[in-house]
């Protein structure tokens, strides 16, 4: 039986598609972007995470660790990352449920009884299943199977990904998926590959093998989103440029234009993996600003009506001392 890694399921998610939709968050991606919102799903291997606040200080995780990678500290609690296998026995140790295993590997057949318990409220409200990451063409088999599964069992399928794949995967799980929800980040490859790691020269050549798809076989709808991250994607040059390539090349096949407002709720997930961000001190955007990142995606050559920002801002403008 094939089996995938995963991160977690969030059931009655309303951001990643039509309707009411579960979402399967796959575990490792491609990417490094600066500002990842799931630091958690960057690696494709099990790691553990502590909360301090649940931590009862009993050592019970450092008598389970086979390996001797966990210590006490005057902070708390040290993981040597480099040596940590993510076998989870300090996890299961815990008697607090301070230490979480992230990485779960799982069965398709398994999932697929899960994300089917979800089933009326996809049907009542037109949403469905959307795999999400991390990157879930990451592991083709898993997601072709799963994707598979669903459309037999009659569930929408959705696939959300950066773009950077094989075309055999593409080709593997495009047949089975209703709506890709697509990334186009920053247009600029330069840029592209400062802030993410790679070029997006690929990525560019994916959506152009997409389209093509689409324009075939007049399907999956198709949206393409780009998060609003300060000082890097929400740039008025970088919006008009990526609208006026969108007007260029996807005319008649775009169904949405998603702006992803800048959020800052992940701080604490880098800090559980003992990581630091560089976004850690940025606030999230006001609502002028992310009303003006959609005025200038609306006067971009695209059709005004195919744009739409999302996402919470800040209820008041930061003090003088704070910008």
């Amino acid at each position: 039986m094939i089996t995938g890694r995963i991160l977690h399921l969030q059931r009655l998610s309303t951001e990643d598609g039509p309707g009411i939709r579960t979402t399967v968050f796959f575990k490792g991606c491609p990417l490094r972007c600066a500002w990842c919102h799931n630091p958690e799903s960057i690696s494709p291997q099990p790691q553990t995470q502590w909360f301090a606040v649940r931590c009862l200080g009993c050592n019970t995780c450092l008598e389970a660790c086979p390996n001797g990678c966990l210590s006490r500290g005057q902070d708390g609690l040290l993981i040597d990352r480099a040596r940590c296998e993510g076998c989870g026995k300090c996890a299961d140790a815990c008697p607090a449920g301070a230490i979480e295993l992230l990485g779960k590997t799982i069965r398709v057949n398994e999932l697929l009884a899960e994300l089917l318990k979800d089933r009326a409220y996809y049907e009542t409200s037109g949403g469905g299943v959307t795999l999400s990451g991390g990157e879930p063409t990451l592991q083709p088999d898993f997601a072709e199977a799963l994707l598979r599964g669903l459309k037999e069992a009659g569930v929408s399928t959705a696939l959300d990904t950066c773009g950077l794949c094989s075309r055999q995967t593409l080709d593997r799980l495009l047949p089975h998926t209703d709506l890709v929800l697509f990334d186009i980040k920053l247009l600029d490859p330069a840029a592209h590959r400062r802030f993410t790691g790679v070029s997006n020269e690929g990525i560019l050549q994916n959506l152009a093998y997409l389209l093509d798809y689409i324009r075939r076989n007049r399907r999956p709808d198709l949206w393409i989103r780009t998060p609003l991250i300060p000082g890097a994607t929400a740039d008025d040059a970088n919006l008009r440029a990526i609208g006026g390539y969108l007007a260029e090349h996807l005319d008649g096949l775009l169904s949405r234009w998603e702006l992803c407002a800048f959020n800052n709720l992940c701080r604490d997930q880098y800090t559980r993996l003992g990581l630091t961000w560089d976004y850690a001190q940025t606030p999230l955007m006001t609502r002028a600003e992310l009303e003006h990142c959609e005025q200038v995606a609306r006067a971009s050559g695209l059709r005004p009506d195919l744009v739409l920002a999302t996402g919470a801002t800040r209820a008041v403008e930061p003090l003088e001392s704070d910008s």
